[in-house]
């Protein structure tokens, strides 16, 4: 894996950090970890542009950026990282110039690609942690397969319509009661047939949606990289919109062939 010295934080970095270093439980400690942390976002979209925007004003010091896409009109309801000035742009380009502008401090690395497991094995052992914030089911199992190859822990989230779900994954590691944890396929074992799961652009999504469920994505990347708390690692959080509420549904690892 590619690694980076260890740089200490600037007095300039100190101030822009200062309330995340107020806090016990982050502290200066926890934000040089956030420095010295390598992430790579699948999707600069609905979901990855909240998450791109926290993950890069928390101080986040390598951010990495795959999408294939480009910026349109319709992105601008829910996509915030982009804006009207962005429209026909690479989306990981718009998005590279929206985070300089938010923090000159981080490092981005853009990808005009789509994720794939061959697309993975070349680029993902420069990252250190994976978040998906990907629009379809292909993706979605080809990020938590090669995450878990990777022994790396990997944020995902959905959202349909109203409603969205977070989890992190961490199979490579065994919880409290000696188990190893569940993988994206415990928790969905198969790919539903195609055309099952209509995508937005044939259903629609509130923008604001995008929004919660993205910012509570890269929550979890703030816990996972400083240490903090308790990951959503087993559980799926649910939330609902129109009746504002959240579920949390555990799950566990089913069991296997003896081949994995």
């Amino acid at each position: 894996m590619e690694t980076q010295p260890s740089q200490s934080l600037t007095q300039e970095e100190i101030e822009r950090y200062r309330r995340h270093i107020l806090l016990p439980e982050i502290g200066g400690t926890g934000q040089q970890k956030l420095k010295n942390a390598r992430v790579l976002v699948i999707g600069a979209g609905g979901l990855g542009a909240p998450v791109l925007e926290y993950l890069a004003a928390a101080g986040i010091g390598t951010i990495g950026i795959a999408d294939d896409d480009r910026v349109s009109l319709s992105n601008l309801q829910r996509q915030v990282i982009h804006d009207s000035g962005t429209i026909g742009e690479m989306k990981t380009r718009s998005a590279r110039e929206k985070i300089a502008r938010l923090n000159p401090h981080v490092r981005v690395v853009d990808f005009e690609e789509r994720f794939s497991a061959e697309w993975a094995t070349r680029h993902l052992p420069r990252f250190s942690l994976l978040v998906d914030g990907s629009d379809n089911s292909d993706t979605r199992y080809a990020a938590a397969d090669a995450a878990e190859a990777a022994k790396m822990p990997l944020v995902t989230g959905a959202v349909g319509r109203f409603d969205g779900s977070v989890t992190v994954l961490k199979p490579y590691e065994a919880s409290a009661d000696g188990m190893l944890n569940p993988g994206y396929r415990d928790l969905f074992p198969e790919k539903p047939p195609e055309g099952l799961i209509p995508a937005c652009a044939e259903t629609g999504v509130v923008g604001a949606l995008t929004g919660v469920i993205g910012t509570l994505m890269a929550m979890e990347v703030i816990k996972l990289v400083t240490g903090i708390g308790e990951p959503l690692v087993g559980r799926l959080m649910l939330y609902d919109a129109l009746s504002a509420r959240f579920d949390t549904i555990k799950y566990k690892r089913r069991k296997r062939p003896a081949s994995e």
